[in-house]
């Protein structure tokens, strides 16, 4: 979600230690696998709904201010745990016979959840449906070539649900027939789901619950603490936000004016200790790249390469070097991604095409009890099909559906262009889930992005802004649910959960997000100055994409001096660094950046890549002193300072609403001005 990004799990292991398989056997001998319908209860999605609000609230605030969304899985699936856990102890407490809390339900939750916030990403709520808005228009130039003031649509929040729930339904129908092959056949890893069943999994032991009670108990108390401490920043932040820790010149102020200063963010350092030690690095290096060193340079030739004096968001100055060269990084990084990961797609399909088996037969001289857990595992899956007729069904009625809607949303994309999309979109949504499968990269944001550019040249200049933006909403949600969906599938035939009701509870979460997505974008656009480049909520990825959409119609034609050639520079460079880290050995390529985690501080700042910085910091550290802990730990405390921070987001907001700003304005200046 956010910028496309690899999951910081790698399995290389069994989903229980060896010395967990006994007790594990026993339990397995006595469980009762409930029925589908037994595995989605009210409780359940009432869980999942508080906690899909939640996860909503975070991911949009992470949209609109950085970009990079972490996985919460493992905080969707310990946070079920915990209110599901909760609920039942305290009815049984009270004397109230209560139904068993299984590991089943607690997937039904973890899977709602996911489907539920991976809308807010997918959805477009800071990148392709904010670019359509009349201040990313403005922000742009007024009288900037292809940019039209006919080619604006507002945010509003009944024709956002309306949009939502004509394009993420299908995603769910296109590749149903084909969960046999991609999880038994292929038997694709989907490491970020597999480990998502290995933590639900340790959950339903005695010793798993156990350590779940204590990672909830550290979630609790740090987002308790995170919390309290942006609670007490707004005291200090002034109006509009410019004042207080957010602004603090923590490394001087020289550096505090090219974005080097470290603004006291929970969210950052919590984002530092979820993604990978590569990642973080990666953000820090293209921080100095581009605020460090390229910025100041090109500032230099201020007069000679773009005129001088003008505005700090016009895109014939320096503002239009950063967001064209952060545009080169992540097309780049992102061309050659989706070109690996189709390849590879393609190579193993030609590999294992003659060899496709619908259930492994147990082997002689094999492990007997991982032959027997795998035996009962195939037989789950396999048990509760979802009719091919039904799914193709669902599929092509969808599909009519949006095709006759759409138009209607935003004219310029005609009819014929959207039934284009449906018909190509299953197996886009084929490669990007075969490939999520093998390296746990969702590729969504780079299809949604080749569909921009491709429909925005096909309208061309007469709406083709507008036909671009809502055509990367078309490709983007359809192969992001379907990736999505795979690995559920992957996650329920590991906890012994019916594909059934893994499809129902992603259906459920799915129509719970095309409300609560918009609900909570809503809370944000009427209290905060969203996309205003002084605003905490810049909305990066707002004019981005809309500047792609541009340039699909324009062209290259009005770009300052040297830019393209400079764009052209750091696209190869882009290219060059993946080439480098796949060609190289894992003991040096692990040490070579990420191109698209170097691109994104390019437009935003380098403040956000201080906070993740450290946060990468205090996990080295950890991982050195007490590395057992860390591994234990070092999720949920990182997801208690996200969740801490997103919940303050909202009354925050409502005082914002209500008018009522912060009392004090904390800020610096040199100590011999006066």
């Amino acid at each position: 979600m956010g910028t496309e990004h690899r999951a910081a799990v790698e399995i290389t292991e069994p989903l229980l230690r060896p010395e967990d398989t006994a007790a594990a056997d026993v339990d397995s001998e006595v469980e009762r696998i409930p029925e589908w319908k037994e595995q989605i209860t009210v409780r359940g999605l009432v869980a999942s709904a508080v906690l899909g609000a939640l996860f909503c609230v975070i991911t949009h605030k992470l949209n609109l201010t950085v970009g990079i969304i972490p996985s919460l899985n493992v905080a969707a699936g310990l946070l079920g745990f915990f209110l599901v856990k909760s609920w039942t102890g305290l009815l049984s407490r009270f004397g109230f016979q209560v139904q068993p809390f299984t590991r089943q339900e607690n997937t039904v939750i973890q899977t709602c959840v996911v489907a539920c916030y991976g809308l807010a990403f997918s959805g477009g709520f800071g990148s392709y449906l904010l670019s359509m808005d009349e201040k990313t228009y403005k922000l742009i130039g007024e009288g900037y070539p292809g940019n039209r003031a006919e080619d604006i649509k507002n945010p509003g929040l009944l024709w956002m649900i309306g949009f939502i729930f004509v394009v993420s339904f299908l995603g769910l129908f296109s590749l149903v027939p084909l969960r046999k092959v991609m999880v038994l056949g292929y038997k694709l890893t989907y490491p970020s789901g597999t480990a998502t069943a290995m933590l639900i999994n340790s959950f339903h032991t005695s010793t798993g619950a156990e350590l779940a009670r204590k990672q909830v108990a550290s979630l609790g108390k740090y987002l308790s603490i995170s919390f309290c401490w942006s609670f007490f920043k707004w005291f200090f932040s002034g109006i509009g936000d410019s004042c207080g820790f957010d602004n603090f010149p923590s490394l001087g102020l020289t550096l505090f004016k090219n974005t080097f200063y470290f603004d006291f963010s929970p969210t950052y350092i919590g984002c530092g200790l979820i993604c990978p030690h590569l990642v973080n690095c990666s953000v820090l290096l293209g921080a100095i790249i581009s605020w460090g060193i390229l910025w100041p340079f090109i500032s230099q030739h201020a007069g000679d390469w773009y005129p001088a004096g003008l505005q700090s968001n016009d895109f014939r100055g320096l503002y239009g070097y950063k967001v064209f060269i952060a545009i080169s990084v992540i097309l780049g990084d992102g061309l050659y991604n989706l070109i690996k990961i189709v390849s590879v797609t393609v190579k193993e399909i030609c590999t294992k095409r003659e060899n496709l088996p619908i259930v492994m037969e147990a082997v002689d001289g094999g492990n007997t009890n991982i032959l027997a857990d795998q035996k009962k595992q195939d037989e789950v899956f396999l048990k509760d099909r979802i009719p091919f007729g039904f799914a193709a069904s669902g599929y092509i009625g969808l599909a009519a559906i949006s095709t006759a809607t759409m138009p209607l949303l935003f004219p310029p994309l005609k009819w014929y262009l959207v039934l284009c999309a449906y018909v190509i979109a299953p197996a886009l949504a084929f490669c990007n889930s075969y490939g999520t499968g093998l390296t746990d990269w969702n590729l969504a944001s780079t299809y949604g992005k080749i569909g921009l550019f491709i429909f925005a040249s096909l309208v061309g200049s007469n709406g083709g802004v507008i036909a671009g933006l809502a055509a990367c909403g078309v490709m983007m949600s359809i192969v992001s649910t379907a990736a999505d969906l795979m690995q559920d599938f992957k996650t329920g035939y590991l906890t012994l959960s019916s594909a059934k009701s893994m499809f129902v509870s992603q259906l459920i979460g799915t129509g719970m997000g095309c409300v609560i997505a918009p609900l909570t974008f809503w809370l944000y656009w009427s209290a905060f100055d969203i996309g205003s480049p002084d605003s905490p909520y810049k909305a990066p990825y707002a004019v981005i994409f809309r500047e792609m959409a541009i340039l699909g119609v324009q062209g290259f034609s009005e770009l300052p001096n040297h830019c393209l050639s400079i764009c052209c520079g750091f696209f190869a460079a882009a290219l060059a660094i993946n080439l480098l880290r796949d060609v190289t050995p894992k003991k040096i390529s692990q040490f070579i950046p990420i191109p698209m985690a170097m691109a994104i501080p390019f437009y935003i700042g380098a403040y956000f890549a201080i906070d993740m910085f450290i946060g990468t910091v205090i996990l080295f550290v950890w991982e050195r002193v007490n590395k057992k802990d860390a591994e234990d730990y070092a999720g949920a405390v990182a997801s208690g300072m996200i969740c801490g921070d997103g919940i303050w987001t909202i009354p925050s907001a409502i005082l914002s609403i209500l008018r009522i700003n912060p009392p004090i304005c904390m800020y610096f200046k040199p100590s011999g001005s006066s």
